[in-house]
This record gives structure tokens, C-alpha cells and sequence, in this order.
């Protein structure tokens, strides 16, 4: 059974900061590619960042310079660190991962519940 454990969200004012965790756990190979996603009220989920199991990190745009992604292997846990937030960052925010589990081939692709985080202005 593995899940994706999300931490780390909540209210802050703009300019404040937050560190988003999001921890694998059950039988696990390796992560291999890892990534949070968000979704706005009345908007899709879009990809905020993305870091793969050799360390090559994307970011969308708005966040370039405010957020830094980052991961754990040992601790099966990739971080979000976001600063300088503005209310335009308010979503759930979603950590996703590509797992390697054993005895099966490939990859799985699973998701954390999603941990609010709101900015008020």
C-alpha cells in the first residue's frame, strides 16, 4: 500500500513562506520522477514544478525565482520551499511521483491528497 503524505500547507499573508513535504511510503524501489502540481478554484491543475531522479529541475513560470524544489532519496521526500508567496499562489497543491515498486516493471504514477495553501494579500 503506498501513499503520498503531504504536509506543510496552510494561511499566510503575502511576501511569508512555506515548505511543502510530501513523503512516500509503503514498498518502494525508488522515486523516480517527482513533481508538484496545483489547482485554483475555477482553473486546471498545472504543473509548478518538476525535478527528475537525475536532479534536472523545471518551473513554471510565476514561481521561477520564488520556489525551489528539491528531494530526499533516503527519505523518500521531495520538498517544496516557496517564498515571497502572492495570493495569485493560493491552490491545493498536489505532489506527484513515479514510483518504482517491487517485482513489477516500470513506473507508477501516483499523487498525494493535496495540502491547501492560501495567501491573503
Amino acid at each position: 500500500q503506498v501513499q503520498l503524505v503531504e504536509s506543510g500547507g496552510g494561511l499566510v499573508q503575502a511576501g511569508g513562506s512555506l515548505r511543502l513535504s510530501c513523503t512516500a511510503s509503503g514498498s518502494i524501489v525508488s522515486m523516480n520522477g517527482m513533481g508538484w502540481f496545483r489547482q485554483a478554484p475555477g482553473k486546471k491543475r498545472e504543473l509548478v514544478a518538476h525535478i527528475t531522479s537525475s536532479g534536472r529541475i523545471s518551473y513554471t513560470d510565476p514561481v521561477r525565482g520564488r520556489f525551489t524544489i528539491s528531494r530526499d532519496n533516503a527519505k523518500n521526500t521531495v520538498y517544496l520551499q516557496m517564498n515571497n508567496l502572492k495570493p495569485e499562489d493560493t491552490a491545493v497543491y498536489y505532489c506527484n511521483a513515479q514510483l518504482s515498486l517491487p517485482k513489477l516493471p516500470g513506473e507508477y504514477d501516483y499523487w498525494g491528497q493535496g495540502t491547501q495553501v492560501t495567501v491573503s494579500s
